[in-house]
């Protein structure tokens, strides 16, 4: 099926920022998004789950309380959009097929949880914990625990009760996904083991919460891409405590003797996108935050007028090349 044509695909960065979010008209039907939706809906078919969660565009992943189904982000809909994503956010959340999926298969447990309610059941909160509970603005993960399942970054199933409940229906959920394996001897494989057998009990029943309500579809929305990019850059840009000046004495040396070596700001910023790709890659923090850190270290190196000291400098070589 041939991609439709917009009148912003030619438009400049510039040009394009200046859009209303609901001028975009993109839909999930007829781009790769709705091969993923068909493929979430084979998965659920293959447990016997019923429901089938509706998809709509909106701003952002989420799955509204009471509704189930998912909104699904604009810029997924289009390359054109994506790219901009990219250059706004250093990265594109869900913009391949196995993070999409992943995605999918997360917003849906929260949809199920949703259309059966899920939550209401008094075996759902002895494991997972009150679906009340106030979401936190952060949330302080430890990444040894075993209590939970590790499906999406930053080991998002510690953040909320919903979460973790979402999180462990996708692991579920996934085909091969070998759970009983994986998380044998694990406190979490009690929760997996509930979701099987919960799932077993809705199996082919119609959920009573069938409503096909749309949250904040895109063409309701009526901010400029510019302003969606300001306030999302803002939620994960926030100004990081200043813990790391220890560890930047320890990498660097002020010591005058080495005043020709070249500035550890310079180093920094030289290798800035690869640190951030890196570390991203390795703790699942967002690039735009781990971007405010790095502007925070450069910042302090110059200021220190540190410069590499010879233990470290050779190790650091060898971290950015591979």
């Amino acid at each position: 099926m041939p991609r439709r044509k917009f009148a912003w695909e030619k438009l400049s960065d510039d040009e394009l920022l200046k859009q209303r979010l609901s001028s975009l008209r993109v839909t999930v039907e007829g781009t790769w998004l709705e091969d993923c939706v068909r493929t979430l809906y084979e998965e659920l078919e293959e447990r016997g789950i019923r429901l089938r969660p509706h998809t709509w565009m909106s701003s952002e992943w989420f799955s509204p309380g009471g509704v189930p189904g998912i909104a699904i982000p604009f810029y997924l809909a289009h390359p054109r959009l994506m790219k901009l994503e990219k250059k706004m956010m250093f990265d594109v959340e869900g913009g391949t097929w196995r993070e999409c999926m992943a995605i999918l298969r997360h917003e849906a447990g929260h949809a199920i949880q949703h259309g059966y309610q899920l939550q209401r059941r008094r075996r759902w909160q002895q494991l997972f914990g009150p679906s009340s509970k106030h979401y936190p603005r952060y949330y302080r993960p430890n990444p040894a625990s075993r209590r939970y399942v590790q499906h999406l970054r930053l080991w998002y199933a510690q953040s909320h009760p919903d979460e973790d409940f979402a999180e462990t229906f996708a692991v579920w959920l996934r085909p091969r996904s070998n759970w009983r394996t994986r998380y044998a001897g694990w406190p979490a494989l009690k929760k997996l083991e509930y979701v099987d057998e919960l799932m077993g009990e809705i199996a082919g029943k119609r959920p009573p919460i069938t409503t096909r309500e749309r949250v904040d579809t895109l063409g309701r929305l009526s901010q400029t891409l510019e302003e969606h990019y300001k306030k999302k850059q803002a939620f994960y840009a926030f100004t990081p405590p200043k813990t790391y000046d220890r560890d930047l004495s320890r990498l660097f040396s002020a010591d005058p003797r080495h005043h020709r070596s070249k500035p550890a700001s310079a180093l920094i910023r030289r290798h800035r996108a690869h640190i951030r790709q890196l570390v991203a890659r390795w703790t699942g923090e967002n690039q735009l935050t781990l971007d405010a850190v790095l502007d925070e270290m450069i910042s302090a190196a110059a200021s220190s007028i540190c410069v590499p000291s010879a233990p470290n400098r050779s190790s650091f070589s060898t971290s950015s090349s591979s």
